[in-house]
């Protein structure tokens, strides 16, 4: 299970936070904005924004802004263990060929695995699937695991984020301001 807000990377809380904020004001203000965090590097907010992430789930993962706020929103759900297994998959994709058994078996271990701390929601034969590709991993092992926990995301959290009071806020503000 999710361990809360503590598993999310300060970084990602703290954006979050700005990100309401900053959207909230800027809403009230121009059609885009430029905003510093506390990094210093430079973030463009664009009033458009949140009304994409409602044209599909891909908007929404693709954008920095939108998948910080997902993020963000999934841990008060209990379920952002989705979204890390989700972009761990995406980051072994990317995984040089003598690297792919030790990264295979930190996300196995992390989340599919039967005491794995963050384990996320798959029946029993995608888990099996998953084990035995795990004896010759490639940048496809996780590839089941991965579209099922994609389609329950988008099936479930979703729409319930798009349902949430800091989405609806957000696109309120767009379309009044």
């Amino acid at each position: 299970m999710c361990r809360g807000r503590d598993s999310l990377p300060i970084t990602c809380l703290e954006r979050a936070k700005e990100l309401k904020a900053l959207f909230g004001s800027l809403l009230q203000k121009s059609d885009s904005i430029t905003g510093h965090s506390k990094k210093s590097d430079k973030l463009r907010f664009n009033v458009e924004e949140p009304l994409k992430w409602k044209e599909s789930f891909d908007n929404l993962l693709t954008s920095p802004n939108g998948l910080c706020l997902f993020r963000a929103f999934l841990v008060t759900e209990f379920s952002e263990e989705n979204v890390a297994f989700y972009l761990a998959c995406e980051d072994y994709k990317a995984t040089k060929p003598s690297k792919l058994a030790s990264k295979a078996k930190k996300i196995y271990d992390e989340f599919i695995g039967s005491d794995a701390p963050r384990e996320v929601n798959l029946d029993h034969e995608t888990k099996a699937i998953t084990k035995e590709n795990m004896e010759q991993p490639n940048q496809s092992c996780f590839n089941v695991a991965q579209s099922k926990i994609y389609t329950l995301m988008e099936k479930d959290c979703y729409p319930r984020f798009l349902k949430s009071s800091t989405y609806l806020e957000l696109t309120r503000k767009t379309k009044t301001g």
